[in-house]
């Protein structure tokens, strides 16, 4: 499909700016971070001291009445799935970037990053459905599809229901991969399905937060937009009933949100859209490193 040329110049952009972040420290701590499926056998090589006598091949030993060990390669070959959401809540920043943008960012370093490290990745995108689906694939083409799809998509739904994007992915991802679910989490009863696909799959929940979500400044009588339903209502933000309310609120869905992650088991990379994203990850990574 062709992209209008101002969506193919936003493409391009992104592209530029992401490959300038995947750097070799960035590639490194991925590579580092992520262990192999496994181990294949590569070849024979001579005992020498030193070397685990548990590789000693005994069945060659019978028929040449030499010593060899059998010497194995980590299989590093890995798939990667980016699970992004689509809904209306992503419509929403404070500054320069929307939370949907900042999840098309954050997608395409670790799109790239995958690529880079000759792993195969892929795409779902969701609301309270599943809106696409892009099996993992290797190769810049992957990417560049990958890009244009978080652009170009347009949603046929502005709701939010991460347990169908989860369930899906439980279904067709057949053999383990990394999966990285980029949302804000405002949904609820999505533990469940987090903890069944962190049982096959190693889970990583990106957390997409805007200043302006937390600290609604004193900006008197505001018209607010539901992102999901449209609904508007006027509310008076200098109003400490409606400041303590909301306070109770967020707070209530902090803690929400941070239970269900938690008793799901897996593992967390908070990302603000006001704050540097590559930051987070390479945290997440160097910490993923040293376990």
């Amino acid at each position: 499909m062709s992209l209008p040329p101002e969506l193919l110049k936003k493409v391009k952009l992104l592209e530029i700016q992401t490959r300038k972040k995947v750097n070799n420290l960035f590639i490194g701590e991925y590579h580092s971070a992520f262990k192999g499926q496994g181990m294949t056998f590569s070849e024979f090589r001579e005992y020498v001291p030193g070397d685990d006598v548990r590789l000693i091949s005994w069945p060659l030993y019978a028929r040449t009445e030499k010593v060899y060990i059998k010497k194995h390669d980590e299989e590093r070959e890995m798939t990667v799935i980016l699970a992004v959401d689509v809904s209306g809540s992503q419509d929403f920043g404070s500054k320069e970037y929307f939370k949907g943008e900042v999840a098309a960012h954050v997608a395409a370093l670790l799109s790239f990053t995958a690529v880079s490290n000759k792993d195969a990745v892929g795409l779902l995108l969701f609301s309270d459905q599943v809106e696409l689906y892009v099996p993992p694939k290797k190769g810049r083409g992957q990417c560049m599809r990958i890009l244009r799809e978080l652009y170009f998509h347009k949603p046929a739904s502005r709701g939010t229901n991460i347990s169908v994007a989860l369930d899906h992915l439980h279904s067709v991802l057949k053999k383990k991969a990394h999966v990285f679910v980029i949302s804000d989490f405002i949904d609820k009863n999505f533990e469940g399905s987090l903890r069944r696909l962190g049982r096959k799959h190693d889970v990583a929940a990106v957390i997409l937060e805007d200043r302006l979500e937390v600290n609604i400044p004193d900006m008197g009588l505001v018209d607010f937009e539901d992102p999901e339903t449209g609904d508007t209502i006027a509310v008076d933000t200098s109003s400490p009933v409606f400041r303590r309310e909301y306070k109770k609120y967020l707070d209530d869905l902090g803690v929400r949100r941070a239970s269900e992650l938690r008793r799901a088991q897996v593992d967390t990379i908070p990302v603000r859209t006001d704050e540097d994203l590559v930051t987070p990850l390479l945290q997440f990574f160097q910490r993923r490193r040293m376990r």
